[in-house]
């Protein structure tokens, strides 16, 4: 377990009246398999290694506002758990910090007082936190949580059917206590915060809008991997729907840079903060960090 300073990995911002608190897990290493030339997407990710590896971040957040408790894509299990030595094996070079449950203690948020789990999808560094591996057994982390995934990535999951698979023990979980939710549209899970279907990176992909006192923030999951994505939305991993990816980037981008929105997506480094802007060119966009 990490034992830096929370500085390192939590930071918080006041959106209208809501407070959002951005939590690093770690870092994960990616290959970015893109589907364009390696030599144009790697001048514009230069800190990938000879290999193609890229070091991305692995970023949750925790949603407070007057009326709810919510967290987005509660990410990995504990550092010392049985699941992350397993994962760890998967994923060779991955780092962690001290992870989701010392942040929410140090913010003062207990798993029991939270409301809402939303996740943007079903790959398991966005979801396995759902749940604790204690004694031997696993148990709901948030247990009087109403968790809410895009039906796509559930009812239509071969994983489902595997009962060793993180799908079938964690969300499976949440199923048979009643508290899994299933999103097919727009839905908004307390006032000013919607979760929103934006498939391609799954089938079920979603994103979490925040509105509040005027002010919008977004949490986007997988919409994008990496920066240079939001310039070139016709990159996306090869095994991913592209052509969705792309309708879904482009939906984001409609709403979002009109209103000024600050957003938050899953890789971006620590503490991940930024807007998508126009380009000098005025049609095409481009990712601006914003880590004051």
């Amino acid at each position: 377990m990490d034992s830096r300073s929370t500085e390192d990995y939590v930071d918080a911002r006041n959106i209208g009246r809501a407070v959002v608190t951005v939590i690093s897990e770690g870092i994960l290493p990616w290959p970015p398999d893109y589907q364009a030339p390696e030599v144009e997407w790697r001048a514009e990710v230069p800190e990938a290694d000879e290999n193609g590896v890229v070091p991305l971040g692995a970023l949750i957040v925790h949603i407070q506002t007057p009326e709810a408790s919510i967290i987005v894509d509660p990410g990995f299990d504990d550092p010392d758990s049985d699941w992350q030595q397993r994962y760890a094996k998967q994923s060779p070079g991955l780092t962690r910090t001290a992870g989701m449950a010392a942040a929410l203690a140090s913010i003062g948020v207990s798993p029991e007082e939270v409301a809402y789990v939303l996740i943007t999808h079903t790959h398991s560094d966005h979801y396995c936190g759902v749940t604790q591996d204690r004694d031997g057994g696993t148990t709901l982390r948030f247990p009087n949580a109403r968790h809410y995934v895009g039906r796509g990535d559930w009812e239509g999951a071969l994983d489902r059917e595997q009962a060793d698979s993180d799908l079938s023990q964690r969300i499976g979980l949440v199923e048979q206590a009643g508290l899994l939710v299933m999103v097919d549209e727009e839905t908004e899970v307390a006032p000013g915060v919607a979760i929103i279907p934006a498939p391609g990176e799954s089938p079920g992909h979603c994103i979490v809008r925040l509105r509040s006192e005027g002010e919008t923030f977004y949490y986007v999951g997988d919409l994008y991997h990496h920066a240079c994505e939001v310039a070139h939305p016709d990159w996306s991993p090869s095994n991913r729907d592209q052509a969705a990816n792309i309708r879904s980037r482009e939906s984001l981008a409609e709403e979002a840079v009109p209103a000024d929105s600050t957003i938050v997506f899953t890789h971006e480094s620590f503490p991940g903060w930024g807007k998508i802007e126009r380009s000098a060119l005025g049609a095409d966009h481009r990712w601006a960090p914003n880590r004051a």
